[in-house]
Protein backbone atom coordinates (compact mmCIF):
# COMPACT_ATOMS: atom_id res chain seq x y z
CA UNK A 1 0.00 0.00 0.00
CA UNK A 2 1.11 3.43 -0.59
CA UNK A 3 0.02 6.26 1.46
CA UNK A 4 0.55 10.21 0.38
CA UNK A 5 0.17 12.13 3.54
CA UNK A 6 0.28 16.14 3.18
CA UNK A 7 0.72 18.86 5.97
CA UNK A 8 1.48 22.49 6.62
CA UNK A 9 -1.69 23.54 5.97
CA UNK A 10 -3.34 26.29 8.54
CA UNK A 11 -4.80 29.72 8.82
CA UNK A 12 -2.34 33.15 7.58
CA UNK A 13 -3.34 36.15 7.16
CA UNK A 14 -3.22 38.12 3.65
CA UNK A 15 -0.03 38.34 2.04
CA UNK A 16 1.53 35.76 4.38
CA UNK A 17 3.13 32.72 3.33
CA UNK A 18 2.62 28.97 3.90
CA UNK A 19 5.10 25.50 2.99
CA UNK A 20 2.86 22.68 2.49
CA UNK A 21 4.20 19.09 2.54
CA UNK A 22 3.42 15.74 1.00
CA UNK A 23 5.09 12.67 1.63
CA UNK A 24 4.76 9.43 -0.01
CA UNK A 25 5.05 6.69 2.36
CA UNK A 26 5.38 2.37 1.47
CA UNK A 27 7.29 0.30 -0.83
CA UNK A 28 8.19 3.40 -3.48
CA UNK A 29 10.71 2.56 -6.18
CA UNK A 30 10.08 5.63 -8.10
CA UNK A 31 7.24 8.24 -8.71
CA UNK A 32 6.33 9.91 -12.40
CA UNK A 33 4.97 13.56 -11.58
CA UNK A 34 3.04 15.09 -8.57
CA UNK A 35 1.02 18.19 -8.08
CA UNK A 36 -1.23 19.92 -6.03
CA UNK A 37 -4.35 20.71 -6.14
CA UNK A 38 -6.85 22.89 -4.42
CA UNK A 39 -10.59 22.91 -4.17
CA UNK A 40 -12.84 25.48 -2.65
CA UNK A 41 -16.06 25.53 -1.45
CA UNK A 42 -19.03 24.94 -4.42
CA UNK A 43 -16.10 24.78 -6.56
CA UNK A 44 -14.20 22.07 -8.70
CA UNK A 45 -11.23 20.67 -7.96
CA UNK A 46 -8.14 22.36 -10.07
CA UNK A 47 -4.68 21.79 -10.61
CA UNK A 48 -2.47 24.37 -8.77
CA UNK A 49 1.28 23.22 -9.58
CA UNK A 50 2.82 19.77 -10.89
CA UNK A 51 6.30 18.60 -11.32
CA UNK A 52 7.56 15.83 -13.31
CA UNK A 53 10.70 13.59 -11.80
CA UNK A 54 12.97 15.12 -13.66
CA UNK A 55 11.60 18.87 -12.03
CA UNK A 56 10.17 20.19 -15.15
CA UNK A 57 7.43 22.44 -13.46
CA UNK A 58 3.71 23.84 -14.64
CA UNK A 59 1.68 25.99 -12.53
CA UNK A 60 -1.64 27.72 -12.79
CA UNK A 61 -2.12 31.00 -14.18
CA UNK A 62 -3.14 32.18 -10.98
CA UNK A 63 -0.54 31.19 -8.66
CA UNK A 64 2.46 31.90 -10.65
CA UNK A 65 5.16 33.75 -9.19
CA UNK A 66 3.38 33.59 -6.31
CA UNK A 67 3.61 29.38 -5.26
CA UNK A 68 6.82 27.22 -5.84
CA UNK A 69 6.67 24.01 -6.16
CA UNK A 70 9.56 21.76 -5.75
CA UNK A 71 10.09 17.58 -4.52
CA UNK A 72 13.03 15.58 -2.74
CA UNK A 73 13.36 12.35 -4.55
CA UNK A 74 15.10 10.79 -2.09
CA UNK A 75 12.72 11.50 0.12
CA UNK A 76 9.41 10.77 -2.23
CA UNK A 77 8.20 14.25 -1.01
CA UNK A 78 6.81 16.96 -2.80
CA UNK A 79 6.39 20.62 -1.57
CA UNK A 80 4.36 23.98 -1.91
CA UNK A 81 5.87 27.33 -1.10
CA UNK A 82 3.29 29.43 -1.33
CA UNK A 83 4.02 32.95 -0.70
CA UNK A 84 1.88 36.27 -0.90
CA UNK A 85 -0.96 34.58 -0.35
CA UNK A 86 -4.96 36.06 -1.07
CA UNK A 87 -8.15 35.48 0.34
CA UNK A 88 -9.06 33.55 -3.09
CA UNK A 89 -6.38 30.73 -2.25
CA UNK A 90 -8.54 29.36 0.68
CA UNK A 91 -9.06 25.74 -0.59
CA UNK A 92 -8.15 22.31 0.84
CA UNK A 93 -5.02 21.64 -1.13
CA UNK A 94 -4.57 17.52 -2.05
CA UNK A 95 -1.24 15.94 -2.85
CA UNK A 96 -1.86 13.99 -6.15
CA UNK A 97 0.95 10.94 -7.62
CA UNK A 98 0.23 10.09 -10.91
CA UNK A 99 1.89 6.88 -11.21
CA UNK A 100 3.76 5.46 -8.50
CA UNK A 101 6.02 2.32 -9.22
CA UNK A 102 5.78 0.01 -6.38
CA UNK A 103 6.90 -3.63 -5.69
CA UNK A 104 4.10 -4.58 -6.38
CA UNK A 105 3.28 -2.89 -9.57
CA UNK A 106 2.36 0.50 -10.46
CA UNK A 107 -0.50 2.69 -9.07
CA UNK A 108 -1.99 5.06 -10.65
CA UNK A 109 -3.50 8.45 -9.42
CA UNK A 110 -2.83 8.81 -5.56
CA UNK A 111 -4.45 10.90 -3.77
CA UNK A 112 -3.32 12.88 -0.51
CA UNK A 113 -6.57 13.64 2.29
CA UNK A 114 -5.87 17.16 1.68
CA UNK A 115 -5.13 20.04 4.13
CA UNK A 116 -7.05 23.21 4.71
CA UNK A 117 -5.30 26.46 4.05
CA UNK A 118 -7.19 29.28 5.15
CA UNK A 119 -6.25 32.84 3.91
CA UNK A 120 -8.31 35.54 6.34
CA UNK A 121 -7.66 38.55 8.22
Amino acid sequence: QVQLVESGGGLVQPGGSLRLSCAASGSIFSINAMGWYRQAPGKQRELVAAITSGGSTNYADSVKGRFTISRDNAKNTVYLQMNSLKPEDTAVYYCNADRIATMYGPILGSWGQGTQVTVSS
